[in-house]
């Protein structure tokens, strides 16, 4: 089920933010943040050069944020090494995306930033 379009631009809004904020312009040639939203899902990915073709830049899962249409509220997941998504127990579900960007950034376990 897709984003209700008002709730889809708010988090445009919020992750565009996030992205540009949390890397420095002049180091956006080594890497930046990205994000996509399929569904009700938003991922956010970090986002490299390769380093056998610097052209070609790869992307590494960080979290995923997921909307739940019935409660109204987004939760927060993390990836293992194998790619399989679980519900991050230390963030809450919360009405608005900004505290779980908040506990990405924080990250007070390492489980996002290593």
């Amino acid at each position: 089920m897709p984003l209700p379009e008002l709730v889809r631009q708010h988090v445009q809004a919020k992750l565009g933010r996030f992205c540009r904020e949390r890397v420095p312009a002049e180091v956006r040639d080594q890497i930046r943040l990205d994000f996509g939203i399929r569904g009700n899902m938003v991922t956010l990915f970090e986002c490299r050069p390769r380093f056998d073709a610097p052209e070609e830049w790869v992307e590494s899962k960080i979290a995923q944020f997921r909307f739940d249409p019935k409660l109204r509220s987004w939760g927060l997941y993390w990836t293992d090494r194998n790619g399989k998504w679980h519900r991050h127990d230390g963030a809450p579900p919360a009405k608005e995306i900004s505290p779980l960007l908040e506990e990405v950034d924080r990250d007070p376990t390492g489980i996002f930033w290593g």
